[in-house]
């Protein structure tokens, strides 16, 4: 498939896979809380500042992901759909799953602006859901696809706490 075509196959199918983020942390969140803004959390109001902050920050960082994937990866994150490239610049350069963790954010978020722990629960949940599936399902499927460009990713990008400074490796 040439690659302009790919492209284009990529965007939309990026487009249409925001469906499965967008039932995880915004649909799933609104049965649990119905949005219903409780006592904050210990009943301190910084816990609302720092949820709608990490709400924000996670919006952002999973459409930057996900634009990424898109036209740099010529992929999807959707495994019907992967990318053709591996993905190791921008937040990628930092932490390997900021899509993971934009959801997670989105939901602690979520859970903290409204001040339910039955959502910041669900936000534990989900955590622990992608950390089985990338141990278990991604990081295997990377290593074949990618083989030694994935490892050397691997090895200097750790999988969940972003790295402060930028790794630099072969593709910047």
């Amino acid at each position: 498939m040439r690659e302009p075509r790919r492209r284009a196959l990529a965007i939309l199918g990026t487009v249409l896979f925001l469906i499965a983020p967008a039932t995880v942390a915004v649909l799933v969140p609104f049965w649990i809380s119905r949005w219903r803004v409780q006592t904050p959390l210990l009943g301190l109001a910084v816990f609302r500042v720092i949820g709608a902050l990490l709400a924000g920050a996670g919006v952002c960082i999973l459409l930057e992901s996900y634009a990424r994937f898109a036209l740099q990866g010529l992929g999807t994150p959707a495994p019907v759909f992967p990318t053709r490239r591996l993905v190791v610049t921008g937040l990628y350069r930092h932490v390997r799953n900021p899509i993971y963790l934009a959801l997670v954010s989105m939901i602690i978020g979520q859970g903290l602006v409204f001040g339910s722990p039955r959502v910041l629960a669900y936000g534990v949940f989900v955590w622990l859901a992608c950390h089985v599936f990338v141990v278990a399902h991604e990081e295997p499927a990377l290593r074949r696809t990618f083989g030694h460009e994935y490892e050397t990713f691997r090895a200097n990008v750790p999988r969940w706490r972003p790295r402060m400074r930028p790794w630099r490796g072969d593709r910047v």
